[in-house]
């Protein structure tokens, strides 16, 4: 029975980011799992619960830039290169995403009768929210909108650096790194000087989850990205030290966001502190190779179906399948640890599934393509 769970876990990857990547989807399936407690409980829990969101943010941007970095440092950086990243991204990223989507889209209209169906097809070019308030459906597309915008502006800037203006690699992506973060900071603050914000609920639509206000989380791993391909020894020999400071600035920043809303702090600089934080940790856990044991399993186990866990988790089971079990009995608490425990079980099986039976096989076609050219 349990054969049909089992996944294999290949011999290229690297633990210490298996061990951020696991820790960033833990925060963010708890920070949700948080929803079936009182606001009174859960405000407590929040400080143990830190922005996954913003972890992979900066994961992503350091993986991905390595790709970019190494990709165009061996080879001419032609039209085919930039279309096979693209073709490769997506085939990892948006088979998953499209069928998830497409589920919740037929269930909201078939279950849910004030469901707008036009309003949904936005989410299929994700221009749900490029510079306004992300839709109260399918909340957790926010992010995806953000990487697949990545995913398309730096390649082509880094592109037209390289291709029109000639400049090499290392000045194009420190140029583009530089120009996106300082662009996305300054927006920020003259938005933060137009608004007043009541609620942390305002803060999260209108400067945490949009494409044109958080991209730049993303270029912090790239700059990270950078300093390991370009200053590798750099990289490696302050490793502990940097590692050290950013567990500090992630631990501080989590507390500092508790104050005024409209602060400047709030709006902006929390999100680079948080981005930094992340990109510090990562030249000592790039280094933590392989690892072994039951927590290693665990930990590579949850890696590997984090993309499928983070798209399901709030609106497929949280909010369609645990919702609509109507699980109530006369104990409200254990009511709340019957639900929070399917909550997780349901997640974690649902994203085996998904990605053994269906991300896999589509990225092997990816592969497979590759191979026959």
């Amino acid at each position: 029975m349990f054969g049909i769970l089992k996944i294999d876990i290949g011999n290229n990857r690297v633990y210490g980011l298996d061990i951020i990547r696991c820790l960033a989807i833990f925060f963010v399936v708890f920070g949700h799992g948080n929803l079936f407690i009182s606001d009174s409980t859960a405000r407590y829990l929040e400080y143990f619960v830190f922005d996954g969101v913003s972890i992979f943010f900066v994961l992503s941007g350091y993986l991905i830039g390595s790709i970019l970095i190494k990709e165009i440092e061996t080879k001419p950086f032609t039209t085919d290169v930039l279309i096979n990243f693209w073709k490769r991204r997506w085939y990892r990223t948006l088979p998953n995403y499209f069928l998830v989507l497409s589920v919740l889209i037929i269930l909201s209209y078939f279950f849910t009768s004030n469901f707008n169906l036009s309003d949904s097809l936005a989410y299929y070019i994700f221009c749900q929210n490029l510079y306004y308030p992300h839709p109260n459906w399918f909340p957790e597309a926010w992010s995806l909108s953000i990487e697949e915008w990545f995913y398309i502006i730096i390649p082509v800037v880094l592109f037209c650096l390289i291709r029109f203006l000639d400049l090499k690699t290392k000045r194009s992506v420190l140029l583009t790194a530089i120009l996106v973060i300082f662009s996305v900071t300054i927006f920020r603050y003259f938005r933060s000087m137009e608004m007043v914000l009541l609620t942390g609920g305002q803060r999260d639509l209108y400067f945490r989850k949009q494409v044109f206000t958080r991209i730049d989380s993303i270029m912090f791993g790239v700059l990270g990205a950078y300093i390991a391909y370009f200053y590798k020894s750099f990289w490696i020999h302050y490793r502990k030290i940097l590692f050290a400071i950013g567990v500090v600035l992630l631990i501080s920043n989590r507390f500092f966001i508790k104050g005024e809303l409209n602060s400047f702090y709030t709006t902006n600089f929390a999100f680079t502190l948080n981005s930094i934080g992340t990109l510090l940790i990562l030249p000592l856990l790039s280094q933590i190779k392989s690892g072994k044991g039951f927590v290693y399993k665990v930990v590579t186990y949850i890696s590997l179906i984090s993309y499928s866990m983070y798209l399901i988790n709030l609106t497929l089971v949280k909010n369609w399948i645990i919702s609509n079990m109507g699980i109530d009995f006369i104990n409200s608490y254990f009511t709340l640890i019957i639900n929070y425990f399917l909550y997780w079980i349901f997640t974690i099986v649902i994203s085996i599934f998904l990605y053994k039976y269906f991300e896999v096989p589509t990225t092997k076609l990816r592969d497979n393509k590759k191979s026959d050219q």
